[in-house]
């Protein structure tokens, strides 16, 4: 009965300081002091998990992985609004309500969040279900990340029947670029603008991932409730916040139109600090019994509107065009302007997008630009303004090498972006070597990513091949946060370790494009060192099975770099293994060292198992007749690969033969 009273109590205690954390933004303790608490009550719960409740805050976040989310059907339907683009709009609108309802009209403004709408519903005070608008009518059960929101209380402060209302999810302007960071650190696309970011996080099938993002919720209505009724949205919205929501943040009643506008342009005019993104600002009308009165369409209620700011338009000289590197090798042209102030700040720089946006928009070197911000965030070149083109402007052309690295720089079919192939290129390093760890690659336990940006930004490592002699930083690495002499010593003996790994290990940890786990591995089993890997023809790879043009050519010109070249000396210097474990388990090497090509049809085998006889036999299949063939393999209806290798006398051999020398 003790514990049970404790677990009570510190539930109480966590939810009021979280209330004060995420609603109030009034913290009364410190985030030490709360974790403290929130362990103590983990630790009863987990003595005593039948006392564990949904409404605990030890229950945020779940550990299942969702396989989906169900559909939801919407007890009331989540309308979106009509939108007004001027002053002249809003008027009229104002119009049609007085003469529906009378003059006597007050109208609540609230900012429009750019976020994504959702549902929640409450039974006797206990968070049950929260789902998505979707349609309006059917949406999706976003549950379980949806209670990973710390402004949403589990538990209300009163026990209703039931409640459900509605709100919008957004991510904060600061996590916004927080999470972009993350995602350019992982390779990962990055998002437009918070309100993707926010949509992508709620759909997210693991909890966990939803939760790292730091959401966060305003509540603007109340969908339905029971034992309770009022007369105003302005007293709807108080009682939200009694109830323990965050809601509306300063709307404000006004009571006539002309204060509708004053307030929206004081909106408009402080937008650009606020600390998350508006898309506009929403007009209601006040009295609860008006809007009855108003109705709506099938769509849209007739008691609202939403004023949406015109986004600002700035005009400038673009004077270059430079390339940046991202973390993934992709290669963004970015416009360098001449300075002009745009939505509440300087900008000099802005976003191209890639080749094919500067084409279809004929930017040039020179030109006068309009520019504006994406999302109310990152700047963009919108259009060229050609009547002030002089005729000295000049195109702009993507480089053959990467500016950072001097790497080639390749483009694949269907592809936008322009991507460096140096694996040593400094501007995606921290992504390469993260990659090179990794478990499924080289396998250095110990080096995660937040000790591999340490020693970057340290200095302590330059490139993949430093990794290998960080024996020599011994100290250095003591001295680091978060090491010691136990943990260095581990990750120097996992260093020392991955040095005799098979070279599909090493294959996969370069990161290759388009060559994955498996490709590694047919690699290593068709190659018997990396020297003979990089001194392969585009032919030679491309006859592996299982292998296709992009993934060929992308292997031969990662071999031909400098870079790699000058990588796999490092590695051979320091011990790294290049030798396939593959090729030294081979017990019969009668066929070391042949070069086969096979053509027409076989009788007793497929070209498949064909290809593996030889291979089990140390040999190697060639896809070409070359003077480095050593027999060709003719089965019935041999083509122009016979006729070549005859030739340039290249022997060429039967079935029956081919079975003599397998036997």
């Amino acid at each position: 009965m003790e514990i049970k009273k404790r677990i009570c109590e510190l539930r109480e205690i966590l939810n009021y300081h979280s209330h004060k954390y995420y609603v109030e933004d009034a913290p009364e303790i410190s985030d030490y002091e709360y974790d403290a608490l929130y362990r103590k009550l983990e630790k009863l719960e987990e003595m005593r998990p039948d006392l564990i409740t949904p409404d605990s805050p030890t229950q945020r976040v779940g550990d299942k992985l969702l396989e989906g989310f169900e559909k939801v059907i919407h007890a009331v339907q989540m309308q979106s609004l009509a939108d007004a683009f001027s002053e002249g709009e809003l008027y009229a609108f104002d119009k049609r309500v007085r003469e529906a309802v009378g003059k006597d009209i007050e109208y609540v403004v609230e900012k429009k969040i750019d976020g994504l709408s959702v549902s929640l519903l409450y039974e006797n005070g206990i968070f049950i279900r929260g789902a998505t608008r979707g349609d309006g009518l059917i949406g999706e059960d976003v549950t379980q990340n949806l209670r990973t929101i710390k402004s949403i209380p589990l538990k209300l402060k009163k026990s209703l029947p039931l409640l459900e209302v509605r709100g919008e999810v957004f991510i904060s302007k600061k996590d916004f670029m927080s999470i972009n960071e993350e995602q350019e650190k992982a390779g990962q696309q990055l998002f437009a603008n918070p309100r993707n970011a926010a949509a992508g996080s709620l759909r997210q099938l693991d909890p966990k991932i939803a939760n790292l993002r730091k959401l966060d919720i305003f509540i603007f209505n109340i969908q339905r409730i029971e034992e309770e009724s009022f007369d105003k949205h302005s007293q709807t919205l108080e009682y939200l916040r009694e109830l323990g929501f965050k809601v509306s943040p300063g709307y404000k009643v006004c009571r006539d139109i002309n204060e509708v506008w004053d307030e929206i342009r004081h909106i408009g005019d402080e937008r650009e600090d606020m600390s998350f993104e508006i898309d506009g600002a929403v007009v209601k009308v006040n009295s609860l019994r008006h809007r009855e009165i108003l109705g709506s369409t099938t769509k849209t209620p007739r008691w609202a509107v939403a004023y949406k700011y015109p986004a600002e338009v700035k005009q400038t000289v673009l004077k270059d065009i430079q390339i940046n590197v991202g973390r993934t090798g992709v290669l963004t042209p970015i416009a360098i302007l001449d300075p002009v102030r745009l939505a509440g700040s300087t900008v000099g720089r802005a976003t191209l997008h890639n080749v094919d946006y500067i084409k279809e928009k004929d930017i040039r070197i020179g030109d006068t630009v309009s520019i504006r911000k994406a999302g109310d965030i990152i700047p963009e070149v919108v259009e060229v303004v050609f009547e002030k083109r002089s005729g000295n402007e000049v195109e702009f052309r993507m480089p053959g090498k990467c500016p950072v690295c001097s790497a080639d720089v390749v483009r694949e079919m269907g592809e936008a972006a322009y991507r460096c192939t140096g694996i040593d290129c400094s501007a995606q390093l921290y992504r390469s070597i993260v990659h090179f760890a990794s478990r499924d690659a080289m396998n250095i336990e110990g080096l995660g990513p937040a000790i591999i940006d340490m020693l970057l930004s340290k200095g302590i490592i330059k490139g993949i091949a430093d990794l290998y002699y960080l024996h020599k930083e011994k100290d250095s690495l003591i001295d680091m946060e978060r090491m010691g002499e136990k943990s260095v010593a581990n990750l120097l003996a996992s260093i020392e370790k991955s040095k005799s790994n098979n070279i599909d290990r090493l294959i996969f940890g370069f990161g290759i494009r388009h060559i994955g786990i498996r490709a590694a591995q047919l690699l290593s089993e068709n190659f018997e060192s990396l020297d003979a890997l990089m001194e392969a023809s585009l032919e030679d790879i491309k006859s592996i099975p299982e292998f296709g043009d992009k993934m060929a050519e992308s292997v031969v010109v990662f071999f031909n770099q400098k870079q790699t070249k000058d990588i796999i000396e490092k590695l051979k210097a320091v011990g790294v293994n290049i030798l396939s474990d593959g090729k030294r388990k081979i017990n019969d090497s009668r066929f070391d060292g042949k070069t086969f090509v096979l053509t027409g049809t076989l009788r007793g085998f497929t070209r498949k198992e064909a290809e593996e006889i030889i291979k089990n036999f140390g040999g190697k299949t060639s896809a070409s007749v070359s003077k480095k063939t050593d027999f060709v393999l003719a089965g019935d209806e041999a083509g122009s690969k016979l006729d070549k290798a005859m030739a340039l006398g290249i022997p060429v051999i039967n079935e029956d033969r081919f079975i003599e020398m397998i036997k």
